[in-house]
């Protein structure tokens, strides 16, 4: 009879013959769903599915049998006939992430090693981490002890591809697919075996060597130069720099003048019911509401014919009538601001 696997064995380090235990008791959890499902026409839809390419390892049939006792919980779970088939199924299913997850964590000190590797300007190492235990949970849905390999050894492959991978989609700003990135990658090892043997070598020979023309090469090996701004980026008559396309941050922007304009045709409309001719030419001319030109009490005063004190005590008398408003009286209040402002 197998070795239960200790408990306190979760999350630390695990012998050989644990894994293989681990291993056959997941083996053993699946066979178990299958036994469930098998003969149901929504579980045999799943799991004869065909695959799109040749499955070179079990994880393809272990995503087959998960989507077949999804499948049968979904559909049979309030059926009295098939009920107990869907729920023996999916305690076996969950049996199984179980033992897998325990599987995963066993390999915990991997990725935190290897993320202390990676760790740099594009990703730091916790998010590195959290990549890893993907990569963990991974390969220990591919594991397949038969083969002879520890799962220290293979966890270790999948943790660093994952992590390598989200390295290369978060530190460019515009992410590559990943078929790009995986021959960008092989074009930066062509490059480093040619250097290695002192050879001379062009983006032909790089191209040749990944097996992708030189034209895709060119543009693969361009995506991480730095550009300037002043480099011209318009094959017209005029050309023109990547700065005249960039934004301008001081620019008003579109949305808030179209709000701003909405609020001073409001306060205007509002000024024909509450203040007098007069009172409304001094507001709008002091506070610029038409033609957005700020003015002074003495260039108000200038225009009416009046002294500037006499300007000024027209303005107070018309914003005390505007406070007593109370459609108003936002308005009103940021008016009083901006004459406190206003030279």
């Amino acid at each position: 009879m197998e070795s239960f696997v200790p408990r306190q064995t979760r999350g630390e380090r695990l012998t050989a013959e644990q894994e293989k235990v681990m291993a056959r008791r997941i083996r053993a959890a699946e066979q178990r769903a299958l036994d469930a499902i098998r003969g149901l026409p929504v579980a045999d839809e799943q799991l004869g599915r065909k695959p799109k390419r040749a499955e070179r390892t079990r994880a393809g049939w272990v995503d087959r049998l998960e989507a077949a006792v999804t499948a049968v919980w979904k559909t049979h779970r309030n059926d009295p006939e098939f009920k107990q088939q869907a729920r023996q199924a999916r305690q076996a299913w969950a049996e199984v992430e179980a033992i897998r997850w325990e599987l995963a964590m066993s390999g915990r000190r991997i990725a935190h090693g290897e993320a202390r590797k990676l760790a740099g300007p594009f990703m730091d190492e916790a998010d590195l981490v959290q990549e890893g235990y993907i990569g963990l949970l991974r390969a220990a849905k591919r594991f397949d002890p038969d083969r002879g390999i520890r799962f220290s050894t293979y966890a270790r492959w999948w943790v660093r591809a994952q992590m390598t991978r989200a390295i290369d989609h978060t530190g460019r700003p515009v992410r590559l697919p990943g078929c790009a990135v995986e021959q960008t990658r092989n074009l930066r090892k062509a490059i480093k075996r040619f250097e290695d043997l002192g050879v001379d070598y062009s983006v032909a020979d790089l191209a040749e060597e990944v097996g992708i023309d030189k034209k895709r090469a060119e543009f693969l090996l361009s995506q991480g130069q730095t550009v300037s701004i002043d480099q011209p980026v318009d094959d017209g008559p005029r050309a023109r720099s990547l700065e005249h396309f960039l934004s301008d941050e001081s620019a008003a922007d579109p949305d808030s003048e179209a709000i701003h304009a909405q609020e001073i045709r409001r306060m205007l409309e509002a000024f024909q019911h509450v203040l007098t001719e007069r009172h409304r030419y001094v507001l709008t001319r002091r506070y610029g509401l038409e033609d957005n030109q700020f003015r002074t009490l003495s260039q108000v005063g200038k225009g009416m014919n009046l002294s500037r004190e006499r300007v000024r005590q027209i303005e107070r008398e018309a914003l005390t009538r505007l406070r007593e408003q109370a459609n108003i009286r936002d308005a009103s209040g940021r008016l009083a601001a901006g004459g406190a402002a206003a030279p």
